[in-house]
């Protein structure tokens, strides 16, 4: 049943769908998505353009605004919006610790999730258009991940867009997992650093958390294993735009008093637990290097393998000697199917799919050479979890991309920057810029 309803500004309607799990196999089994409509108040009895959103990730559902928050608002006065949980993620038949053995063991669990990177959720989208638009092309606005799967998009079914707007999502097209994390390991280092210098007295912060998980053995509420590796993982928050303000109020209040000697708080470690466990977003964990996987090359844990490389890194050697502990940032480890609850059924099923060797390619650069859809894309100068580099090398392989280049914001700028954001890049898309 469709369910319509009312937000201050706006008119809402979810919209379910039936897709295949396998587009190749179009009789076989199918998966349910669910997308939100999202439609101004005002405009609500209008034949208006679609505008469809994909998320960052992999693995979480489309945002949930309350009104005409952040970048909505500009898109609302030109089109309707649908906000699509991508499959596997919030209303779209979730992948989850409890719901992956349905499938049944890790071998049955790993081939069902070959089916949720870039190429699949594009096919969704193709699936969906003509129900949604009634057959015409509609704009893609791809946040992060969401921007992986516009150039999948481009490469695939460029039919389907009038024009695709990517935020601090452009790909390397043939970058192996392994490039992408020795990129990616000197940025987090920058970030680290840039951190320490805004709130130098976090230095001895962290080290001093650092140290107390070293000696003791940490189970946060629910059962997650806090070691410190596991806490050099909290740098994940420093490629958003308030990041370092938030990583500095967590470390502020690390430890209590109590009649045993100095502990961790159980405030801080609530907020930690909330911070690192993946019981809303398995996904994002069980196939992260997946989507950077188009060969014969398994991804064999590559931030772990890289990590090596980067000896920097290593929680006992910094704290061996007197400088600061570097906390790492969008990494997915081994380890972390063994600390974390939400994840410890699952891990056999992601080390199968860490050694999967069958991966198909997801971008076609000659069809991309000579791409006619107009597309504009954010670049965010010295972005943590996107490479800058290997995004301008991607846009340059587009035909007709435009880019706009800023430091102004950090990967989140679409929120952060809100409906300035997108109302920038749909003019470049227009030659308004």
């Amino acid at each position: 049943m469709t369910a319509t309803y009312r937000q201050p500004g706006v008119v809402l309607t979810d919209r379910r769908f039936t897709v295949p799990l396998d587009h190749d196999d179009p009789a076989g089994e199918t998966i349910e998505l669910y997308a939100r409509e999202v439609v101004g108040s005002d405009k609500a009895q209008q034949n208006l353009p679609w505008l469809v959103y994909l998320q960052g990730g992999p693995g979480f559902g489309a945002n949930r605004f309350v009104g005409r928050q952040a970048w909505l608002d500009r898109a609302l006065k030109e089109f309707r919006v649908l906000l699509l949980d991508q499959r596997g993620t919030g209303h779209s038949t979730p992948a989850t610790r409890q719901t992956l053995p349905l499938r049944g063991g890790p071998a049955e669990q790993a081939d069902y999730l070959t089916h949720f990177r870039a190429d699949s959720i594009v096919r969704d989208c193709e699936a969906i258009r003509a129900e949604v638009t009634g057959g015409a092309p509609w704009t893609v606005l791809g946040q992060s991940f969401g921007g992986f799967c516009a150039v999948h998009y481009l490469s695939s079914a460029p039919e389907g867009l009038t024009a695709a707007v990517i935020t601090g999502g452009l790909p390397s097209l043939d970058a192996h997992a392994d490039d992408v994390y020795r990129a990616a390991y000197p940025r987090i280092e920058r970030k680290v650093a840039a951190h320490y210098a805004r709130y130098p007295q976090d230095v001895e912060r962290a080290r001093r958390i650092a140290d107390h998980l070293l000696a003791h053995d940490v189970t946060l509420p629910g059962g997650y294993r806090l070691t410190a590796e596991a806490f050099q993982t909290l740098g994940i928050v420093l490629g958003g735009s308030e990041g370092s303000h938030r990583l500095h109020y967590l470390l502020e209040h690390a430890f209590v008093r109590t009649p045993q000697g100095a502990a961790l708080s159980d405030a801080f470690q609530d907020e930690v637990r909330a911070q690192l466990s993946y019981a809303g977003h398995p996904l994002y964990a069980l196939v992260h290097e997946s989507v950077y996987a188009q060969d014969e090359r398994p991804t064999a844990w590559s931030a772990e393998r890289v990590r090596g490389e980067f000896p920097q890194f290593d929680a006992a050697k910094a704290l061996a000697g007197d400088g600061p502990l570097l906390f790492t940032g969008e990494t997915i480890h081994p380890w972390m199917f063994d600390s974390d609850p939400a994840l410890r059924p699952l891990r056999e099923t992601a080390e199968l799919l860490a050694a999967r060797t069958d991966w198909k390619r997801l971008y076609d650069p000659a069809r991309l050479a000579a791409n006619e859809v107009p597309v504009a894309a954010a670049v965010y100068h010295d972005d943590m979890y996107v490479d800058a580099t290997h995004s301008l090398e991607t846009a340059r392989a587009i035909r007709g991309l435009r880019t706009w280049v800023t430091d102004e914001f950090e990967h989140d700028g679409v929120r952060a920057g809100g409906s300035r954001v997108l109302d920038r890049l749909l003019a470049l898309t227009r030659d308004e810029v």
